[in-house]
C-alpha cells in the first residue's frame, strides 16, 4: 500500500494481535498521523476465561508504547449484540449456519468503529486484514490480499462504496510469514502471538454449551437418507452441513466402516439426517439459491454473470453461473461443490476482485 501524499490522520482498529499490530507500524513508517482504538465487543462472562478482551488490550497498550501511538479504548457491546449477535441467534434458531464475522465486519468495524474514529478526528480508518483497495478508477475495487492462505476478502463483501473508501488495509501486500518477521525486527510483542479463532469478538469457547445459554435445544432423532433411525441428537441447531464429528453414532458404521457426515436438517420434524462416506451424493450440489445479495461496487453486473465463487472461507474459486431472481440469485457451479449450508456467504470474484456476494438459502442436488 502507498502512503498519500497529504498524510490524513488515520485511526488503525487495534485489536491485540499481531496482524494489526505490523498495520500500525508500517502506517506511522510511512508517514502517516496514526493512532489506534481497541474495541471492547462483548461483555458476557467475561470471568470465564474464553474472552480474551482483557489480554488483547493489555498487548495493544504495549504495542502503542512501544511504537509512541496514542490508544483509545471503546465498547461496542451494545452494538454488537443488537446489529450482530441477535442475528447470529436467530438464524441458528431458524437451522442454519450463520458467520457472524461477515456481520460483525459491516455492522461494527465498518460502521460504528468508522463513526466513531470520526468524531476522534481521523479521516481514515485502517484494519489488519489480508485485502486490498484499488482506487485508481475513482471507485473502490475490493481485492484478495497477497497471501493465498490468507485472503480475508471472503469476511468483506458485504462492505460498500462508503464504507471502504475510508479505508486502508495496510497488510494485504504481505504474506503472514513477512508481517510475523517484521512484528519480531521491530520488537512487537504480539511477533508470535497465536491467531485469534472462535467466534467473532466473543472467542473459542464450548459452542454447544455456549449457545444453550441462549436457545432452547429441541432434541431429536438422527436418520439416514433412507430413512432408518440411528440415534438421537441434542438440537438441530448444533449442526452443520457437512459435519462429521460429534454425531455419537460411528458404531453404526456397518460393514463399510466409512463416517457417517450431516447432509440436512429436517426442521418440521426435529431430524437430523446423515449419510455415511465424504462422497456421498447428498453432501453435493450442483446449484444453490442465495439472498441478500450485494454488490461492492454499487451496481450489479450484466446479469448472467460468468465467474468463480466460494461457498467457504479458504476455499478456492470455483467456476460458476449467477442468475438473477427475485430478491436474490440462484447460483449454478460447473462442478458440484461439498457441502453447501444455507445460512453461509456464497463471494463472488473475477479475477483477484472480489464483486460481493449472498447469503445461501438453499441448495438444490
Amino acid at each position: 500500500m502507498s502512503a498519500i501524499a497529504t498524510h490524513p490522520r488515520v485511526m488503525m482498529a487495534l485489536s491485540g494481535g499481531v496482524d494489526s499490530a505490523v498495520g500500525l507500524l508500517l502506517l506511522k513508517r510511512q508517514g502517516y498521523q496514526v493512532e489506534a482504538l481497541f474495541m471492547k465487543n462483548w461483555d458476557e462472562d467475561d470471568e470465564d476465561g474464553y474472552c480474551s478482551a482483557a489480554e488483547d488490550l493489555a498487548d495493544a497498550e504495549r504495542v502503542c508504547e512501544h511504537l509512541d501511538v496514542a490508544l483509545h479504548t471503546v465498547n461496542f457491546s451494545h452494538e454488537y449484540w443488537e446489529n450482530v449477535f441477535t442475528r447470529f441467534l436467530d438464524e441458528y434458531a431458524k437451522g442454519r449456519t450463520p458467520n457472524p464475522d461477515v456481520l460483525c465486519n459491516r455492522e461494527v468495524k465498518f460502521q460504528v468503529f468508522v463513526e466513531h474514529a470520526r468524531d476522534l478526528g481521523a479521516e481514515c480508518i485502517a484494519t489488519g486484514h489480508y485485502a486490498r483497495i484499488d482506487a485508481s478508477n475513482g471507485e473502490r475495487r475490493l481485492l484478495t490480499g497477497i497471501d493465498g492462505d490468507k485472503d480475508q476478502s471472503y469476511f468483506l463483501h458485504t462492505l460498500t462504496q462508503e464504507q471502504l473508501r475510508p479505508a486502508l488495509f495496510p497488510v494485504g501486500d504481505l504474506h503472514k510469514g513477512d508481517v510475523r518477521r517484521l512484528a519480531r525486527e521491530a520488537g512487537l510483542v504480539t511477533h508470535d502471538k497465536k491467531d485469534s479463532t472462535g467466534i467473532c469478538f466473543i472467542g473459542e469457547r464450548p459452542f454447544q454449551q455456549f449457545l444453550a445459554r441462549f436457545l432452547t435445544p429441541r432434541p431429536g432423532d438422527i436418520e439416514s437418507v433412507d430413512g432408518n433411525r440411528l440415534g438421537s441428537h441434542d438440537g438441530l441447531m448444533y449442526y452443520t452441513i457437512g459435519q462429521r464429528q460429534g454425531l455419537g453414532i460411528g458404531g453404526r458404521a456397518g460393514s463399510s466402516g466409512e463416517p457417517w457426515y450431516v447432509v440436512d436438517k429436517d426442521l418440521s420434524r426435529d431430524i437430523l439426517i446423515v449419510a455415511q462416506g465424504r462422497e456421498h451424493p447428498a453432501l453435493y450440489t450442483k446449484e444453490l439459491l442465495a439472498g441478500e445479495l450485494h454488490w461492492i461496487r454499487g451496481q450489479a453486473p450484466p446479469l448472467p454473470l460468468r465467474c468463480t465463487a466460494k461457498i467457504r472461507y479458504r476455499q478456492a474459486g470455483q467456476a460458476c453461473e449467477v442468475v438473477a431472481r427475485d430478491g436474490g440469485c440462484s447460483v449454478r457451479f460447473d462442478a458440484a461443490q461439498w457441502a453447501a449450508a444455507p445460512g453461509q456467504s456464497v463471494v463472488f470474484y473475477a479475477g483477484d476482485e472480489c464483486l460481493g456476494g449472498a447469503i445461501i438459502d438453499s441448495i438444490h442436488r
